[in-house]
């Protein structure tokens, strides 16, 4: 069943321009937007991503990847079936892929009342809209935002970036904490890789930075494709330029999915190469994800390099601070915690 969808425009002869997005998709009377989720029905823009959610589960924060907002909670996530983005290589097409190739959106019904009562039971601090990209389900996720608000929860999106300014402005007030994927610092590369730009990205991260949500960024490194080392000095000094220093940068390890079963899985040299350009950059917070070890999920203190937050997988172990300072030399760490 359709639901009205928000965040567009009538248009001459039935036609509808969604405003959801930056891909700004001008859809003819009875097709689809790009994400596959979006439909003209007779001139009236509806959506099937309003009830139908494709994956529920607890996590800890720091999977989402976020370290440096309320770590050590639990967020209650949940996503559904689309996406504005078809990454050859996306690690979770069977969720994200099947509307834009055709299928119907399919996924347990759920509401915004359901879902919030169910993080509520389940302790959570925060509702995280991740697995596939949020801003295709807008409308389920600004209800649900608007509820958690009001029973004390956090929310957080974990998210492409491709939002439109619209979508954003209709978010500010409502989300606290997001992890923007910035995939390359190569427009060629959104546009053969992911089918979209980058340009709308770093506006978008740049508009999250000014409207204060908690921002971290994360960067899936794959072989011969985004780990051109002068790429990444790039991309970090954007960070550092335009974000701030103490934006925590994650960069996640690639392994062969999708349509890009051929490729290998990223080098660990190619890993600490670019974590070496972060630092260059002067980034004072980066991780390296999907990997085995916890050598490089450790958070140090800026101010004297101490351990204040040592992790083993995605859960606390030792916490050298409190009340977000350093416990050795007092320096208050970028963050919100509880």
């Amino acid at each position: 069943m359709s639901h009205p969808a928000r965040l567009w425009k009538k248009l001459d002869e039935k036609k509808v321009q969604c405003r959801l997005c930056n891909h700004f998709c001008i859809i003819e009377s009875d097709m689809y937007g790009k994400c596959g989720v979006r439909q003209n029905i007779d001139g009236e823009l509806r959506t099937y991503t309003y009830d139908r959610v494709a994956a529920i589960n607890i996590d800890p924060v720091e999977k989402k990847p976020l370290y440096h907002f309320l770590p050590g909670t639990r967020t209650f996530s949940f996503g559904t079936q689309g996406c504005n983005f078809g990454c050859i290589y996306c690690q979770n097409a069977s969720l994200s892929q099947p509307p834009r190739n055709g299928s119907p959106v399919e996924g347990q019904k759920a509401t915004p009342k359901s879902l919030v009562a169910s993080a509520l039971e389940y302790g959570a601090k925060s509702i995280s809209y991740t697995y596939s990209e949020p801003t295709i389900f807008f409308e389920l996720m600004q209800d649900t935002a608007r509820l958690a608000k009001e029973k004390g929860l956090k929310n957080i999106i974990v998210s492409n970036g491709f939002q439109s300014p619209q979508c954003l402005e209709e978010l500010d007030g409502l989300i606290d904490a997001a992890n923007i994927d910035l995939k390359s610092f190569s427009d060629d590369f959104y546009h053969r890789i992911s089918g979209a730009r980058l340009k709308p990205v770093l506006k978008t991260l740049k508009t999250i930075r000014e409207m204060g949500w908690w921002l971290e960024v994360t960067t899936l490194l794959i072989p011969d494709l985004n780990d051109d080392v002068t790429e990444l000095e790039q991309l970090t000094e954007f960070i550092v330029n335009e974000l701030g220093e103490e934006t925590p940068w994650h960069i996640s390890r690639f392994h062969p999915d999708y349509k890009l079963m051929d490729s290998r899985v990223t080098p660990m040299e190619s890993l600490k190469l670019a974590r070496k350009a972060g630092n260059r950059a002067g980034l004072k917070y980066i991780y390296i994800g999907n990997i085995s070890g916890d050598e490089y999920n450790s958070t140090f203190c800026p101010g004297c390099n101490a351990e204040v937050i040592s992790r083993h997988g995605f859960s606390m172990q030792n916490v050298g601070m409190a009340h977000g300072r350093c416990k050795e030399c007092g320096a208050l760490l970028a963050g919100v915690f509880e």
